[in-house]
């Protein structure tokens, strides 16, 4: 019996294909389709249950069938297939009403799972109405990275941007809190009216109270006018709080009331306003701790974590170093009218497993003041002013590519041998390859020469002679 009905559009055959096949064995019935258009007419004469959907097809895009849907009130599920992993493909995919968004090349594992995931929300969740959604508006994209880690965040603010809800942004300094703040505020419904940021730590705190919801003339010793705060400047916009978690806690149970009621009365005022604003809170501090100590009030933080969002530091996310680095270099030699051409694999190495207290702004610092102060247009371990004793090794190699894992033991044996002496380091280098592949491919067949040799790509006996020249024990 079938699990469901699955309709796949890409106009790539290999992946049709695959998909086909792979949700085929899984139960599920699956129809292709090479276009957009042929997915479009499928979505309105059958009733899927679910949709993969390639984002760039001929006639009809993976977007644009996305409103297309939703305007005719069709509640199959997509996920948008992409080979091009950006901000503003994950951010309109999402905003457009995608189920969720998968990149290209994907593991087949991850395809299951979201296909039973997504079918399993359709049968658990009610559908609803909602009014199409307007296309982005400009920007230019500066949230950079394609990790996973960052797919998620990519997730959360395409679909967060749709409503009004509030935003707790957690992340240590440097990370790119404000940003995501901006971006949340630049592609939801409220991007024509202002987005005000206010530092909680940097006001004093006699002084915050007027600044978040201004003051009348004389309220105070120095009110010589009256001042409209912060709120009143946000309206029909977004209000960023930074370090939220240094706020008074007597402005606290201000800010809990103006979040709750949504008005608000000017210091020694009595006219109340109105507070039509959205609210993005963001710290780089542990708000739960804050609360169990006392620091923070309970009530305020689940107010402010309506939608909380965790922004990963730079060394949870090292893959997406060299995107960063190039970004960040065009940029630099934009704005300070430098000439660098590029970074030495030295230099990138070092920046790459550099631990990066400061995260993302520390690299950028880092690559400014390297690209002001470098005399050449390559940039050196020398230009970057970073210490080789700070580079950080992971002990879990799960955090490094294989490549990498090969590349560090080589180094590691040339220093201890050095000086090199001419021999045959290409055989021995390859035998420590093969004996650990071939070893685990006989644990894994539990010993069966021909399926190893099947897995390995090669035929029994030449299996059989390496396995003598290694000197491999075959287990029984």
């Amino acid at each position: 019996m079938s699990q469901g009905t699955i309709l796949v559009a890409d106009d790539e055959d290999l992946i049709r294909r695959v998909l086909a096949d792979a949700l085929g064995e899984l139960g599920y019935t699956v129809e292709t389709v090479d276009t957009g258009t042929h997915a479009w007419t499928c979505l309105q004469e059958r009733a899927f249950d679910l949709a993969f959907i390639d984002i760039r097809m001929p006639e009809l895009c993976g977007l644009d069938l996305l409103v297309r849907a939703k305007e005719a009130r069709i509640h199959t599920p997509i996920i948008i297939m992409t080979g091009q992993t950006t901000l503003a493909n994950a951010i309109e995919a999402m905003k457009r009403g995608a189920f969720d968004y998968l990149p290209k090349p994907f593991d087949l594992n991850e395809v299951s799972t979201l296909a039973a995931r997504a079918l399993e929300a359709r049968r658990l969740t009610a559908e609803h109405d909602q009014r199409p959604l307007t296309a982005v508006r400009g920007g230019n994209e500066q949230l950079i990275g394609h990790s996973l880690v960052m797919q998620q965040v990519y997730k959360t603010i395409g679909r967060v941007v749709k409503s009004d809800a509030t935003v707790l942004l957690q992340g240590e300094s440097g990370t790119g809190k404000e940003l995501v703040a901006r971006l949340i505020h630049h592609y939801s419904d409220r991007w024509r009216a202002p987005f005000i940021g206010i530092n909680c730590s940097a006001i004093p705190a006699d002084l915050l109270e007027s600044e978040f919801f201004g003051h009348e003339r004389g309220a105070f010793t120095g009110a010589l006018e009256r001042r409209i705060g912060k709120f009143e400047q946000a309206t029909g916009g977004t209000l960023f709080l930074d370090e939220i978690a240094d706020m008074p806690l007597a402005l606290q149970a201000k800010l809990l009331r103006v979040l709750q009621e949504r008005e608000f009365v000017r210091v020694g005022g009595r006219e109340t306003l109105k507070a039509d604003v959205r609210i993005i809170a963001a710290t780089n501090r542990d708000l739960t701790a804050a609360v169990r100590e006392g620091h923070f009030r309970e009530d305020l933080y689940f107010r402010l974590r309506v939608v909380p969002i965790t922004l990963p530091p730079l060394r949870q996310r090292r893959e997406d170093i060299p995107e960063l680095m190039a970004f960040f270099l065009d940029k630099i030699n934009r704005d300070m009218g430098t000439s660098v051409a590029g970074i030495s694999p030295e230099a990138q190495a070092l920046l790459i497993h550099h631990p990066w207290p400061g995260n993302v702004r520390e690299l950028e610092n880092t690559l400014l003041r390297a690209a002001v102060l470098a005399p050449g247009r390559l940039l050196t371990p020398v230009d970057l002013a970073l210490s080789t004793t700070e580079m950080v090794l992971p002990t879990d190699l799960a955090e490094l590519s294989f490549e990498e894992v090969v590349r560090r033991k080589l180094k590691a044996y040339f220093q201890q041998t050095a000086p090199l002496e001419p021999c045959d380091l290409y055989s021995i280098v390859i035998g420590q390859v093969e004996k650990p592949l071939i070893e685990l491919m006989l644990e894994y067949t539990g010993s069966n020469q021909l399926k190893a040799a099947e897995l390995l790509g090669i035929n029994r006996n030449t299996l059989r002679k390496k396995i003598t020249d290694l000197k491999i024990t075959v287990k029984k």
